[in-house]
């Protein structure tokens, strides 16, 4: 491997030498990936552009490829996607081999959103590598509606990354998802009616939210100037949308926050990033995405489920709380209490011998106040706390498979990714919507899954995920 400038710029093969490179730098898809994803990050360190150069191997038929920073995001992304007409599959980490050649849109779904930054932006590039080679002609970097990050990362590090290796110059930035409540006004993030600092994410025990700017939030993170296409820009539809955003890169901004408060916008703001190759947000400005390639919303097939149902839930958002009060309420429940777990008086075959031994949709759950999660952390550690449980839900969801059940439903990003990648599963078929931004998921032919997001749901999610996948 060997790299050589050409009129100012980088180009980097390995056994290759190219010529005629004029404005971009070019980092060969020949080239050992570890070494490659460090020189990406270096350029993007020392300010310069780069154009990553790779061989199409895959099926031509994909175009959208998109990275999600967990799995429940990920899920959520891939059911905005089928509900406006693309044929999407879920992919669980890099996949091995090429996407089948129905797929119109693949998300390729990582457990990085708070993992070490510099790990986040390799995974990241891999996933971008696969997808490339699927013949994608636009990327979506997926991350959460309430912008779950902190001022180390990981959104910017991995939209930096990327803007990098596709030479995207204008990068869009909208967390809004209007049917949950998120919307983005004055690039302040807010939940319902109240700003992201009030909404309870400021007490996220990985990640909290203490600040809803998100242009001063995401300078932290990032080395660019963020811009900002306010509302008023924005309600003026597509044309004035990307003369906003012209005008903010002509600024020297690269990443810039769009505001958006209605379903209407994001539509909008997607006719507007028609021919962008990176956009970066929640699964909400993805509605306006698949009509660029012709795409037109239709009804999602499904074939329900029989045999048994379990809950499991390890989400500590004041959403998922409520779920879990109603559900306990009128289904079998049990506490799983971190200590318990971390000590080994609560073991998962236990555990799931009480389950499969109720009727009706019993629920395991270690969801607490924040109180509780802190004098955890402050006793045995973060990460030590969330790793405990996380592996305990990851034995648990396999215990119960090989138990029989059929039907398992998780709630918050975390526990879904143990379970996920507990149960090795690595393609997921899109079906009907849940509830707004959480869809019913084929895992195989005798198992359905459904991954929701902690803050996503209504109060009785648990009974009406479980009618959903039974069909």
């Amino acid at each position: 491997m060997f790299a050589q400038t050409y009129r100012g710029c980088i180009c980097v093969r390995k056994g290759v030498r190219r010529s005629g490179m004029s404005g971009c730098n070019s980092i060969g898809k020949t080239a050992n990936s570890e070494i490659r994803h460090a020189v990406i990050v270096r350029l993007a360190i020392a300010g310069m552009p780069v154009l990553w150069c790779s061989k199409t191997t895959g099926s031509a038929a994909v175009k959208l490829g998109c990275i999600g920073d967990d799995f429940t995001g990920s899920s959520d992304l891939a059911n905005s996607l089928a509900k406006e007409g693309m044929r999407v599959t879920q992919y669980t980490g890099v996949p091995s081999s090429d996407a089948d050649p129905s797929v119109e849109a693949g998300v390729v779904a990582l457990k990085s959103r708070s993992i070490d930054p510099a790990e986040a932006v390799a995974k990241s590039l891999d996933a971008l590598e696969w997808l490339r080679a699927q013949g994608c002609t636009q990327f979506f970097f997926k991350y959460c509606s309430t912008f779950d990050s902190t001022p180390e990362g990981n959104i910017g590090p991995v939209a930096d990354a990327l803007a990098e290796a596709l030479g995207a110059h204008q990068v869009i930035v909208c967390p809004a998802f209007p049917g949950t409540g998120r919307s983005v006004y004055q690039g302040h993030l807010f939940v319902n009616d109240v700003l992201l600092s009030e909404s309870g994410m400021q007490n996220h025990p990985l990640t909290p939210m203490t600040d809803p700017a998100l242009r001063r939030w995401l300078a932290r993170q990032t080395r660019p100037d963020v811009g900002h296409v306010p509302a008023l820009a924005v309600f003026d539809g597509p044309d004035a949308i990307r003369a906003a955003l012209a005008a903010e890169h002509d600024a020297g901004k690269r990443h810039i926050v769009v505001d958006a408060i209605r379903d209407a916008d994001l539509r909008a703001i997607g006719a507007a990033a028609s021919d962008m190759p990176l956009i970066t947000g929640g699964s909400g400005v993805a509605l306006g995405l698949p009509a660029n390639f012709g795409c037109v919303a239709g009804a999602v097939p499904w074939a329900g489920q029989g045999g048994r149902a379990v809950a499991l839930s390890g989400s500590c958002s004041i959403a998922t709380r409520a779920q879990v009060a109603y559900h306990a309420a009128r289904h079998p429940a049990r506490e799983v209490a971190a200590a318990d777990v971390i000590e080994g008086r609560l073991t998962a075959q236990a555990a799931t011998e009480w389950a499969l031994a109720q009727d009706g949709v019993p629920l395991l759950y270690s969801s607490a106040d924040p109180q509780v999660v802190k004098q955890v952390q402050d006793q045995y550690g973060r990460d030590a706390s969330a790793s405990a449980l996380e592996g305990f839900f990851a034995d648990v969801a396999c215990a119960l498979r090989d138990g029989g059940a059929t039907r398992i439903i998780t709630a918050g990003g975390e526990t879904s990714g143990a379970v996920v990648e507990g149960l090795a599963l690595d393609t997921l078929e899109i079906g009907p919507e849940i509830d707004p931004g959480v869809p019913a998921l084929r895992a195989g032919s005798d198992l359905v899954v459904a991954l929701k997001s902690g803050n996503f749901g209504a109060e009785d999610f648990f009974e009406k995920a479980d009618k959903v996948l039974a069909g």
